[in-house]
C-alpha cells in the first residue's frame, strides 16, 4: 500500500487524536513529566499535519518536512527546558506533583 492510496483525512483524524490525548494529559494530568510527555505528543501531531500536508499538496518539494524538522529541534531544546525545571523543583519540593509546588510561596 503506497502513501498516495491513504486519503489525507485519514493522516488528519490520527493527527486530531493525538493532539486531543495530548491536551487532554496537560489539562488533567499534575506530574510535571507526564505534561512534558503530553506537550511532546501534541508536537508529534503538528509534525503529523506537516508532513501530510506537505506530501498531499505539494508530493516533490519538502517544504513540510523541513519545518517538522525545526519542530522537532524546538521540541528538543523544551524538553531540555523543562526537564531542567522539573529537577529544580524536585530537589526544592521533593515532589514533581504541579499542585504542591508554589512559586510565591515564602
Amino acid at each position: 500500500m503506497s502513501l498516495e492510496s491513504i486519503p489525507l483525512s485519514y493522516y488528519l483524524i490520527l493527527s486530531a487524536i493525538l493532539f486531543g490525548i495530548g491536551l487532554a494529559g496537560v489539562l488533567l494530568r499534575k506530574n510535571a513529566v507526564t505534561i512534558l510527555l503530553s506537550v511532546e505528543i501534541m508536537l508529534n501531531a503538528a509534525n503529523l499535519n506537516l508532513v501530510a500536508f506537505s506530501r498531499y499538496i505539494t508530493p516533490a518539494a519538502a517544504s513540510g518536512q523541513i519545518f517538522a524538522l525545526f519542530v522537532m529541534a524546538i521540541a528538543a531544546a523544551e524538553v531540555a527546558v523543562g526537564l531542567a525545571l522539573v529537577l529544580t523543583i524536585y530537589r526544592n519540593v521533593k515532589s514533581v506533583n504541579l499542585d504542591e509546588f508554589n512559586l510565591f510561596k515564602w
